[in-house]
């Protein structure tokens, strides 16, 4: 497997995993409002209020990956269809495409270019690669800084931290009407939202073991861009942490569209090899 191709697959990986960057330039008014006549009911609401929402998103992206010291850079476009498509393009030079991915509900596919290969298998085996719960759900809300749509909001505990609210809570769980037949009850352990205290967006996401608090994935959103009225973080840091690894993965967009038309184009060439796994098993 060439170094683009595992590059690529941890890539995706850790991006969507369910396991800083200072979330705004400049300075940072103090909070203005004192948050125990608040509370978390009216941070929830004020969350929801002001996450992203659209029918289609597109953005060209530069990303660099970072693990064991070592450093990899590429460039690519990203494209959503809001809770249907996230597609993705990677093109390291000169503008030709390397490898392509579509994710939906229920699937994730690719095909690499670079040796002419595909691989299409159902949304649980990516979950089975990572031995975590992940749903697309998730995946679209860390690539656009917005909360969890799937899941329950009604245990979070609130408090300010450094001039940001915060919300805190233990085994958020999945909405019952939104866990399928083969799924076992959903939860996330420890999940912590920071909140911008002017514009309530999301600048930092904390999901980590209740029993393991080596193991931890941060999401820090930055440089918020006024596309339409709408504010879309264009710095996007994730940082996983496991036992054994330190991973972090930068992503800067740049020429974000919302609601452009789109297409998803995905053939898979005749002559292309399909592939089982994404990458090899321990031996």
């Amino acid at each position: 497997m060439s170094k683009l191709t595992r590059w690529h697959v941890h890539l995706f990986v850790l991006i969507f995993i369910a396991t800083g960057i200072s979330a705004c330039t400049g300075a940072r008014k103090a909070v203005r409002g004192p948050i125990k006549e608040q509370g978390a009911e009216f941070l929830t609401e004020k969350l929801k209020e002001h996450e992203l929402m659209f029918d289609q998103f597109s953005a060209k992206f530069n990303v660099t990956y970072e693990i064991d010291h070592k450093k990899t850079s590429v460039s690519g476009n990203v494209r959503i269809d809001y809770d249907s498509i996230i597609w993705i393009s990677i093109t390291p030079a000169l503008g030709i495409e390397a490898v392509r991915f579509m994710l939906t509900p229920d699937s994730i596919k690719y095909i690499n270019r670079l040796n002419n290969t595909y691989f299409v298998r159902d949304f649980a085996y990516i979950n089975q690669l990572l031995n975590k719960t992940l749903d697309y759900d998730m995946a679209q809300a860390f690539l656009i800084g917005n909360d969890f749509s799937l899941y329950e909001s009604n245990s979070f505990k609130a408090s300010v931290e450094n001039q940001e609210y915060k919300l805190s809570t233990v085994d958020r769980r999945k909405l019952r009407r939104y866990v399928r037949r083969s799924e076992d009850d959903i939860s996330i352990p420890i999940q912590s939202i920071w909140l911008d205290a002017e514009n309530f967006k999301i600048s930092k996401v904390l999901l980590k073991e209740a029993e393991r608090d080596s193991r931890r994935f941060l999401a820090t959103y930055g440089e918020f861009s006024n596309v339409g009225g709408k504010l879309i973080p264009s710095k996007l840091d994730f940082k996983v942490e496991t036992d054994d690894k330190k991973i972090r993965i930068q992503i800067s967009y740049s020429k974000i569209q919302l609601d452009q038309e789109l297409t998803y184009p995905f053939r898979i060439p005749e002559s292309y090899t399909e592939i089982k796994e994404l990458q090899p098993k321990n031996k």
